[in-house]
């Protein structure tokens, strides 16, 4: 939920910022950048003010004793480096295998949103979203598989365009299971995979 103080706090922090960047920084085009930027920034970094209970409501009664593995892939992720403030952004893949329970398909998604709009590392993400999932559905097994790109990288640093860092994070039967695991890796790689 949008928070007025936090919002008008962000905005004189950036107005601080920009008179240091820029030397017109009262120029026209610069006029309402705080304000703008600092709603930005809420949408960024929604995550952490989200109920995350509301996301992942699981149902018992729609699995009808379904127990395949799920998977949703190319899930389009967008986050902020922690380090940089720079842009994070490329796919998730997400799988698991029901115990009773199933969760709306839209949930995996906004599971995925619920924790990329933070100040993140990818590693980091890759593991909460596996582990909440895991958790919350009491899951078989669940696998994510995250392919990112770093501006932080990118457009700073060594300045590498397109560069795609690849992680992991396997639990339960998905990890445990060779088979299972096998099958998991085999769907995400022949799903046809969008460009990152």
């Amino acid at each position: 939920m949008p928070n007025p103080t936090r919002n008008s706090l962000m905005a004189e922090a950036i107005g601080s910022l920009l008179g240091e960047l820029d030397p017109e920084p009262d120029r026209e085009g610069l006029l309402e950048t705080p304000e703008r930027a600092a709603k930005a920034w809420e949408y960024w970094t929604k995550g952490y003010h989200e109920d995350l209970n509301s996301i992942l409501k699981s149902f018992k009664d729609g699995s009808h004793g379904y127990d395949e593995m799920i998977i949703e892939t190319d899930i389009p992720l967008y986050s902020k480096c922690e380090h940089h403030l720079a842009d994070i952004f490329g796919v998730a893949h997400v799988g698991y295998v029901p115990n009773g329970s199933i969760v709306g398909l839209s949930k995996i998604v906004r599971l995925v949103e619920h924790f990329a709009r933070r100040l993140q590392v990818q590693e980091r993400l890759t593991v909460q979203i596996a582990e909440t999932l895991h958790t919350a559905l009491e899951a078989k097994g669940v696998g994510v598989i995250l392919q990112c790109r770093h501006m932080c990288m990118e457009a700073r640093g060594i300045n590498r365009p397109s560069v795609i860092t690849t992680t992991s994070c396997l639990r339960g039967a998905i990890k445990d299971v060779a088979s299972a695991r096998a099958e998991f890796i085999s769907l995400v790689n022949g799903t046809k995979q969008r460009q990152v």
